[in-house]
């Protein structure tokens, strides 16, 4: 085949690849929303996903939670790392009561946990990231980073997460108030849900900052299932769950926290699908088919 016969082929090549991602995204946005993620989910194998994020999380960041709030409390001795769960899942007596003593105190980590011990679980964080970096890239339908730029860049997005949740607690749990100052204040704490997820794409996704107006209405994805659902969620749940593994000490908390994160991780994977649908929704054609592949 003469050479201007190959360019020919290619060019041929691209633009029927081109004609199959334009019929693809026009496919997609005839689906309503919601059937639309659901197909995304199922496209990414989700479910299994969400298993894998989820013993991770549970394994990396509620020991960074427990250890972090012993920092923050200055080991005081009287103060039980349970007590940040106590708070976010809104437990009464005699539920508080059981966290805590699963939990044990504050001042019973400064002797068994060092800077290296916290470097540890800040390492074991990153093959979390990089499993996240995997799920939005699918989620997004672009191509995957080189390992060593994934785990970089899951490394950032894993410490502005946990920015992220220090920040939120610190506005909503960090006064004490009650009615209508505490619901502003929950208000308030969404801001850096919606700037985290906002910025997730960016940092995970090949080509992920393109298209700034989609990308922060794709952030709000994140809000409604990671600031409202599993927040407002856990406090309706979580108590029965708790008492439903009542028999089984602190063994049983640890149960029900790990459900509780299955929920949170599944959750993440529903964000990345329903943030990548958004912006496909609402980005130019030509900037979508020009950033997805497949």
């Amino acid at each position: 085949m003469t050479q201007s016969g190959e360019s020919l082929t290619r060019r041929d090549d691209i633009r029927r690849r081109l004609g199959e991602r334009y019929r693809r995204l026009a496919e997609s946005r005839r689906l309503s929303p919601f059937t639309a993620v659901v197909s995304r989910f199922t496209e990414i194998d989700g479910g299994t996903q969400g298993a894998v994020v989820s013993t991770q999380l549970f394994t990396t960041v509620i020991p960074l939670m427990i250890i972090g709030f012993s920092y923050m409390q200055g080991f005081a001795d009287n103060a039980s790392p349970g007590t940040i769960f106590t708070r976010q899942f809104g437990l009464e007596h005699p539920l508080t009561d059981r966290v805590r003593e699963a939990f044990g105190n504050s001042a019973g980590l400064r002797a068994d946990w060092t800077l290296i011990g916290v470097a540890s679980f800040l390492v074991w964080g990153i093959p979390m990231a990089a499993s996240v970096a995997t799920i939005f890239a699918k989620a997004w339908r672009r191509e995957q980073y080189g390992l060593l730029t994934r785990l970089l860049r899951g490394t950032a997005w894993f410490a502005l997460y946990l920015v992220s949740i220090a920040v939120r607690e610190r506005i909503m749990f960090g006064h004490h108030h009650h009615g209508l100052p505490r619901a502003l204040l929950f208000v308030v704490g969404l801001l850096p849900v919606w700037l985290f997820w906002s910025v997730t794409p960016a940092l995970l996704v090949r080509d992920g900052g393109r298209g700034l107006r989609s990308l922060a209405l794709a952030g709000l994805a994140g809000v409604v299932i990671d600031g409202v659902a599993i927040p407002l969620g856990s406090r309706l749940l979580f108590p029965s769950l708790l008492h439903g593994w009542d028999g089984f000490g602190p063994i049983g908390v640890a149960m029900a926290l790990l459900i509780w994160c299955g929920a949170v991780g599944t959750g993440w994977v529903v964000t990345a699908c329903v943030g990548a649908v958004l912006w496909e929704r609402n980005a130019p054609s030509e900037m979508v088919v020009d950033s997805q592949v497949g």
